[in-house]
């Protein structure tokens, strides 16, 4: 169903060359601004993207949804993976993610991951960022994580990894003079007349030089806008994740992959069963460092289960807990991390035991609750080796992205290194075209119904109960016939009667989240198995002769916005369409 340098099946160009006709209800743009490259996020991959494009001559706007240190990274406390330390190669780093991802990885993209990723990291710490090191050798400390054989995670400030990245590159971009757009929230893809991209419309909320609804005109659009764990009612992601980019790429008819896979991390601060949002995270490098996972009676029950223990990849971990939780009849099971002492809990996890303490649990003294928790999308926006997708201009890079890197369970801290690699990969790419002005935009009327601010609760109700850690044939028919009801009702009141909701961050939210809300469940209802953090009651073995391949999904322009779904044919990584590279120059 896949053909080498094209689609799947059913891509013929049509939909992605054109768009879907798809666009939010807002209030037509005040204000604009001119640029080569518009990137949409503040992340390690935006910011990397930025820094590079800029140093290369291209005139380049960043756009991000609050201040330029709030997206996801900031909140990375394990680090970042990369083949740094004596006796390790990439070819090692290599193994390790491909035995995570259970058969999907695109071997190509993560070879370039792991052999290119020693010397970007080498290339962020040149740009001010100052990792751990050890004050015998004055060399890169570096611990384990759950899937690696090796010390190969650096991290910075002890758990506060991604806070000194962010740092290192605010104060970068800041320094270079690179103009930014703060508290903004992207709402459409912008097309020319040859449906090329034109830029972004985006709303900024509060007072600035911006307010309200505008536009960035540019021929090259970058989407690091991070993750959607938003759609779940507990998460550890921050609050302005919620699907973003990966529901207007689908808007821009662009293709998603792989989005059933998201990972729940193990280890989740239980704070109890009606705790909401943003959860915190306890990282897997306390586990790294020597952290047992107990139940109440203080039984190991990770041992036997993996030859590696408690540092099993995550999806076997989130699994282990989840079945001793059942098992019990329990809500959580405990991390126990006594034997640390208190002078290692302080220098090495001062920000864990700070969280900790201040919601009445002391690690030092006490067993620390955790249960699983959204985490991180292994899916997201189709794209090739240099971050193009299949909408001509738009690229996308770190979690709104796939990349291929990741398969069906990305293996731990090598998020951070895959944003970082493709964020460089994207800037030499539009580097290397010529740019001529932006064209004119060709306008599109807004069709897609807003849904109700409100919607954002029973999204997130919906898809913990039924598309959550545990998911089964029917627990999945529930959701999607939920969702759909949402959707229909909000198309209904469209098309009947010309009413939606009132435009505005809330409603697009929303919008957002219901978007890629359907997409995941309709992906994890057509993968009749269990694989990697996609995890099927009712197929609970791995089904290599039927699912050793990708579903790829995109918005159809007609059939009511319906979706359309369709797996590749092999376990290849299926190619971007050649259309969508072609000259920037208009």
């Amino acid at each position: 169903m896949s053909t080498p340098g094209r689609g799947p099946a059913g891509s013929d160009g049509g939909d992605t060359a054109a768009g879907t006709g798809i666009r939010l209800h807002a209030p037509a743009p005040g204000w604009s601004l001119d640029a080569d490259v518009v990137v949409v996020g503040s992340g390690v991959a935006g910011l990397t993207a930025a820094l590079r494009c800029a140093a290369a001559g291209r005139r380049t706007v960043v756009v991000t949804k609050a201040r330029l240190d709030d997206g996801s990274t900031r909140w990375a406390q394990g680090g970042i993976a990369a083949a740094l330390g004596d006796g390790d190669t990439p070819e090692q780093h290599l193994d390790d993610t491909l035995v995570a991802g259970a058969g999907l990885c695109d071997e190509e993209a993560v070879r370039l991951l792991v052999t290119e990723g020693p010397d970007a990291v080498r290339r962020l710490m040149a740009t001010g960022a100052v990792f751990d090191t050890s004050a015998e050798t004055g060399e890169i400390e570096l611990t384990r994580e759950g899937g690696h054989h090796r010390r190969r995670i650096a991290h910075a400030g002890g758990d506060a990894t991604g806070a000194e990245i962010s740092r290192a590159l605010v104060e970068a971009v800041q320094a270079a003079g690179i103009e930014t757009v703060e508290n903004a929230l992207v709402l459409d893809l912008l097309h020319d007349a040859q449906g090329r991209t034109a830029g972004v419309t985006l709303h900024v909320m509060g007072e600035g030089q911006h307010d309200g609804v505008g536009a960035v005109h540019a021929p090259a659009v970058i989407l690091a806008t991070g993750g959607m764990g938003q759609v779940f009612s507990a998460t550890t992601n921050p609050s302005v994740s919620t699907g973003d980019g990966v529901a207007l790429a689908l808007r821009a008819g662009a293709e998603v992959s792989d989005l059933e896979f998201v990972q729940f991390h193990p280890t989740v601060l239980f704070l109890g069963p009606d705790a909401e949002g943003q959860q915190p995270l306890v990282s897997e490098a306390v586990r790294g460092e020597g952290a047992y996972l107990v139940d109440a009676d203080g039984v190991r029950f990770m041992v036997g289960q993996h030859e590696l223990a408690e540092l099993a990849p995550r999806d076997i971990v989130a699994k282990g807990i989840m079945r001793r939780m059942q098992e019990r009849g329990a809500q959580h099971m405990y991390l126990d991390a006594r034997h640390f002492g208190a002078e290692m809990w302080e220098q090495r996890f001062p920000t864990i035991l700070a969280a900790c303490r201040s919601h009445g649990i002391d690690p030092v003294t006490e067993p620390i609750p955790v249960a699983p928790a959204a985490h991180y999308a292994s899916g997201g926006v189709r794209t090739d080796l240099h971050g193009r997708t299949t909408v001509r201009g738009l690229y996308a890079c770190g979690e709104v992205a796939c990349t291929g890197v990741h398969g069906a369970n990305r293996l731990a801290s090598n998020s951070l290194l895959e944003g970082l690699v493709f964020a460089e990969r994207i800037a030499d790419d539009i580097a290397a075209q010529r740019f001529g002005g932006n064209g004119p935009v060709v306008p599109v009327a807004a069709t897609g119904p807003l849904q109700p601010a409100s919607a954002r609760h029973e999204i997130q109700r919906i898809m913990t109960e039924g598309a959550g850690v545990l998911r089964s044939a029917a627990s999945l028919a529930t959701a999607a016939e939920a969702l759909e009801a949402l959707y229909a009702t909000a198309l209904n009141d469209l098309e009947a009667h010309g009413k939606t909701a009132e435009p505005g961050v809330d409603t697009w939210e929303a919008t957002n989240l219901l978007c890629v809300a359907r997409v995941l469940v309709a992906a994890a209802r057509r993968r009749e198995e269990t694989r990697g953090c996609h995890w099927r009651e009712d197929h609970p073995d791995r089904d290599d002769a039927d699912w050793r391949r990708h579903l790829v999904v995109r918005l159809s322009a007609t059939e009511k916005r319906a979706l359309v779904v369709v797996p590749t044919d092999s376990a290849d990584f299926p190619s971007v369409h050649p259309l969508s590279t072609p000259s920037l120059e208009q």
